[in-house]
């Protein structure tokens, strides 16, 4: 049995609909590599964490993190990658609207020959978002503030669909919504980073659980912590043992 390289990480609150589809979409996509499938269950309040332990028959790389709280997607992602094996993380978004089609394309990038040797991160960049006209304004509106005060590069840093180095993002200084500002703090800690164009699908089950209002509360204190630390930072540029 070949050691796992990749660990696919899927945050996941009452999609009870859902895993059952992505998580087989992930077995197709993945089949061939040395990897795994962890789906974390932040408390849902449906039949998730059921639909997704019935679901371990079926894929053997499966395993199903659960949170006995709420807390949140950040953590959730956290829980994943700190439990997980591969080196190289992928994270989608539980709500099936990532195509994990895209992971081994996303991969490739991070891992080819060519590939800048500090390079952490190949972020996922929705080039036909299939979202409501408002949902899509607000994004484009909050992403360009962002890009602008924090300068990190990312068109779209709100897509659930990245690949990153485990210990890279272990390095990162932990907050609720960190998902959405590891461009940010990944260049602070002197990693490069990379985007490519990705798929967007319609939500086929469920609803969405955030609201353009709640996100834009929360995005005004954390843009103000991560300038905060993007402040604060020194970068020695790399160590070396005499």
């Amino acid at each position: 049995m070949p050691s796992i390289k990749y660990s696919v990480v899927v945050p996941v609150y009452n999609e009870e609909e859902n895993v059952g589809p992505l998580s087989g979409e992930i077995a197709v996509a993945m089949k061939g590599m040395p990897y795994e499938m962890i789906f974390v269950n932040d408390a849902s309040t449906d039949g998730t964490l059921a639909a997704l332990t019935a679901l371990k028959d079926t894929h053997k790389t499966l395993r199903v993190l659960s949170h006995r709280e709420n807390s949140g997607q950040s953590r959730s992602v956290r829980s994943g990658v700190m439990a997980a094996k591969g080196d190289i993380i992928a994270t989608l978004d539980g709500d099936g609207q990532n195509d994990p089609a895209d992971v081994p394309g996303l991969i490739e990038i991070m891992v080819r020959g060519d590939a800048p040797e500090n390079l952490a991160l190949v972020g996922g960049r929705r080039a036909k978002r299939k979202d409501t006209w408002a949902k899509r304004a607000a994004s484009r509106f909050g992403n360009g503030v962002r890009k602008w005060l924090l300068k990190d590069e990312a068109d779209d840093t709100g897509c659930g669909l990245k690949v990153f180095k485990r210990e890279a993002f272990l390095r990162l200084p932990y907050f609720d919504h960190i998902h959405r500002y590891i461009p940010a703090l990944m260049l602070r800690e002197g990693y490069s980073i990379e985007f490519s164009d990705i798929s967007h699908r319609n939500r086929q089950f469920g609803v969405s659980k955030y609201t353009n209002f709640g996100r834009l509360i929360v995005s005004i204190a954390d843009l103000r912590g991560v300038m905060w630390l993007n402040r604060r930072s020194r970068n020695p540029g790399g160590v070396d043992e005499i």
